[in-house]
């Protein structure tokens, strides 16, 4: 255990640097076509990604929507545990892509209803992985380690760190929590959304093609739960260690 364990601290290291890095030139001229597609969707579209998101937000934080029937189990090694996250990894990326490519048939009507459905898969495995780790989401401060976890996976180059560093030192930071209803009050949803919409907006937009739809839809679905999948882990990996 003790190997698997250095084995997965290396892990660690390596993904955290690879977050850190400056984008690409290619990323960043990515971008740049990202904010001249993003004026050419409709507005209407906007509405329904950012009602989506603040609903999901809402749910998330004092909802029994999204919490895992299972209770978490205790007596784990992290191999062990881990074993049933790649499980579940490999589980939700099949059913995002076929619900991409549903949604992505369909053109413009289905693909609107695409980002409420993904944003429940997503949500779905992230506290199904909580499970696995052995955290109980029934506790809203876990529920929020999951929010962070989704922000990050989804986030800008520039808010990373900050992000990196709540998520390794939470045991510390879930002391210092308002109660669950203030801090619903406080919670920045207009920023966790914006940087969400402007991650997913290109795929997104290429979705919306009829035909062309149906192949971007569960190409990008699959892609995002594997970034979601990665982000995940490592960020219970840095709780594991720290514990």
């Amino acid at each position: 255990m003790f190997m698997y364990e250095s084995q997965v601290a290396e892990e660690v290291i390596r993904w955290k640097r690879k977050l850190e890095k400056r984008p690409s030139l290619t990323g960043r001229y990515t971008k740049g076509l990202q904010a001249k597609m993003n004026k050419m969707i409709p507005e209407k579209l906007h509405t329904v990604v950012t009602t989506s998101i603040k609903n999901m937000v809402h749910a998330t934080l004092v909802g029994s929507e999204y919490t895992t029937k299972k209770q978490p189990e205790l007596a784990l090694s992290l191999k062990e545990r881990e074993e049933k996250v790649y499980s579940l990894i490999k589980s939700y990326k099949r059913t995002a892509a076929l619900e991409g490519a549903g949604t992505g048939a369909g053109g413009i009507l289905l693909g609107m209803a695409d980002f409420p459905l993904l944003l429940s898969i997503k949500m779905k495995f992230l506290f199904d992985t909580a499970s696995a780790y052995g955290y109980d989401v029934g506790d809203y401060r876990e529920r929020l380690f999951v929010l962070y976890l989704f922000q990050l996976a989804f986030a800008r180059e520039e808010k990373r760190p900050m992000l990196i560093e709540k998520l390794e030192c939470w045991e510390d930071e879930k002391e210092r929590l308002p109660d669950k209803d203030q801090y619903l009050a406080e919670f920045d949803w207009k920023t966790f959304q914006l940087d969400y919409r402007d991650y997913i907006d290109l795929p997104k937009m290429l979705q919306l093609i009829p035909g062309f739809g149906a192949f971007v839809g569960a190409a990008a679905n699959y892609r995002f739960l594997d970034i979601l999948g990665e982000t995940a882990m490592n960020g219970y990996r840095m709780r594991w260690l720290s514990e």
